[in-house]
């Protein structure tokens, strides 16, 4: 196994779009929803948990700068498997077990986009 394959994130990768029963805040319910992974990739904690973000089909809740569009006629939406136009949420994190990813739908390649909305996110 190489460092980015550990027991704890084998075959998880930044950039992965995956199903999940994303949190709500209530934390108490979840709706199965896609995510993009944003963890770091090697990012050895010793925790079988992994960081993402939501990524919603409610066009409604573009137009702030911790959100990025993915539009499915475009390059990055093809990559990511998704089926409508939707919503990156980097202002809705997440921390959840990896063994709770029920699969893979795509990746995204480009992380650009993100990784600026995660930075107006975090003040970083």
């Amino acid at each position: 196994m190489t460092m980015q394959e550990t027991p704890l994130t084998a075959g998880h990768r930044r950039g992965d779009v995956v199903l999940v029963p994303f949190p709500n805040s209530d934390l108490k319910t979840a709706k199965l929803r896609p995510a993009l992974i944003v963890q770091a990739d090697g990012l050895d904690t010793g925790l079988a948990q992994i960081v993402i973000a939501m990524i919603s089909s409610n066009l409604n809740r573009t137009g702030h700068r911790s959100r990025v569009l993915i539009e499915t006629a475009s390059e990055t939406g093809r990559q990511s498997g998704l089926l409508f136009d939707s919503v990156l949420m980097c202002d809705n994190l997440a921390t959840i077990m990896s063994k709770m990813v029920t699969r893979k739908i795509g990746s995204i390649h480009d992380l650009n986009e993100a990784d600026t909305a995660l930075r107006h996110t975090l003040g970083l």
